[in-house]
């Protein structure tokens, strides 16, 4: 390590607080993965990294004298620098959030009450679902009974077809790995 490396080091390199931050090279983000999971991490992480450096420009603001200009403008540069690297990581993501969340995080709110609200909102509109399919098996079971007291010898018959079409539609679903529900069948990579 040279002299100018080690002035760095004691005046605080990039970071302004005595670590020196690693400077990412161009050749080593475009070996790395451009998945978007690694991209939302290094947001993430970028993230993290302002949220230290807000902390820190903080805390020498808050004791602020003429000794402590030179850590402050380090710091302001550092946090420039770090905001212009978070934006830049930024473009590589697409992550989609609905307006409702913004709005509640603009209002003071917790992001998990719409996760929670459209949870509810969800299971309010399956139980409504689940209560229209129950009512019609429940005709459909009335109608036919209706039916088998009027008209015995068709409502056999009917049900006899009803069984053999409903055994052909397994063996085909079966034979083409459909579910019953017409769902595919996923095998399981061992």
């Amino acid at each position: 390590m040279d002299l100018s490396q080690n002035a760095t080091l004691v005046m605080g390199g990039n970071g302004g607080n005595g670590i020196v931050n690693p400077q990412s090279n161009d050749t080593a983000n475009m070996t790395s993965m451009d998945d978007p999971k690694h991209n939302l991490n290094q947001v993430i992480n970028s993230i993290q990294k302002i949220l230290g450096q807000l902390h820190q420009l903080y805390l020498t603001v808050s004791s602020f004298n003429a000794a402590s200009q030179l850590p402050l403008l380090q710091r302001l540069n550092s946090l420039v620098m770090e905001l212009d690297n978070m934006a830049k990581l930024s473009e590589k993501c697409n992550v989609q959030i609905p307006m409702e969340v913004l709005n509640l995080i603009d209002d003071g709110k917790n992001p998990d009450e719409f996760t929670r609200d459209v949870l509810n909102s969800c299971i309010a509109k399956n139980q409504v679902t689940k209560g229209k399919t129950d009512a019609f098996k429940s005709l459909r079971r009335h109608l036919l009974e209706e039916l088998e007291q009027t008209f015995p010898d068709e409502v056999e018959s009917y049900r006899e077809i009803r069984a053999s079409s409903a055994a052909e539609l397994k063996r085909l679903a079966q034979s083409q790995s459909v579910l019953p529900n017409g769902d595919m069948k996923v095998k399981s990579e061992p």
